[in-house]
């Protein structure tokens, strides 16, 4: 691994929590290997393009590492009747690229997640650079585009690992939240990583009362990383 620059950033306002100030800090990387970045992962790091990040907030500690145990996940009935409903959606794997379709997609994603849940809305000319960000990276990142009657309805952003799946980003058709596309996306990664004999499906953070991000804690069973640096659990 190549590391350029290292630096934690002055505190600010929580994206995830309204009355936290955060902290994050951050290592540009030139280069990393699938293995390194699975040895970051374990120590609480993530991935924005060539940038690993991890919080490093003074005090505060609700972002908290989370993956899905693959040989031993049991869906629950929520999560049978969405693998039910989407019988008929397509799954295809391929090299990420910036389209029209998929700028307009992530647009109204974007949009719909800031009436719903006051994300800021975004900027349709810088769409296309903040996409390139998710997927120009020192590692392959893979592209999962997710199909309904032959429309794009989602798209994931996904690392492989040596023992895993990683998911980066993922956005999708708020008309067809009666899929739970989300939660579909979650659930191919799991199929996907048990048809290959991987062990885990990471998530990111796992942030409690935070709406965004408290879905993570849905796949069962699952474990987080605690703040010793070990693996344990996850209770919900």
């Amino acid at each position: 691994m190549l590391t350029t620059q290292r630096f934690i950033t002055k505190p600010h306002r929580c994206s995830y929590l309204d009355d936290q100030i955060a902290r994050t800090e951050y290592e540009l990387v030139e280069t990393i290997t699938p293995q390194e970045y699975q040895e970051r992962l374990n120590a609480g790091w993530r991935k924005f393009g060539g940038a690993l990040f991890r919080p490093n907030c003074t005090a505060c500690s609700a972002c908290q590492s989370i993956r899905v145990l693959v040989d031993q996940f049991k869906p629950n009935r929520n999560q049978r009747r969405v693998t039910k409903a989407n019988s008929q959606t397509v799954v295809k794997i391929a090299e990420p690229s910036i389209t029209r379709e998929k700028v307009d997609l992530y647009v109204r994603h974007h949009d719909h997640h800031a009436e719903q849940k006051g994300w800021r809305k975004p900027n349709r000319f810088a769409v296309p650079m903040t996409m390139a960000q998710f997927t120009q990276a020192p590692i392959p990142v893979q592209e999962w585009q997710f199909y309904a009657d032959e429309k794009l309805i989602a798209i994931a952003y996904i690392d492989r690992v040596p023992d895993g799946f990683s998911g980066i980003y993922f956005y999708f058709d708020p008309d067809k939240r009666e899929l739970s596309p989300g939660t579909w996306i979650i659930l191919s990664m799991l199929k996907q990583s048990k048809s290959l004999g991987l062990k885990y499906v990471y998530l990111g953070y796992y942030v409690k009362y935070c709406r965004s991000m408290e879905y993570k804690g849905n796949f069962d069973p699952s474990e987080i990383l605690s703040v010793e640096g070990s693996w344990i659990p996850f209770l919900p």
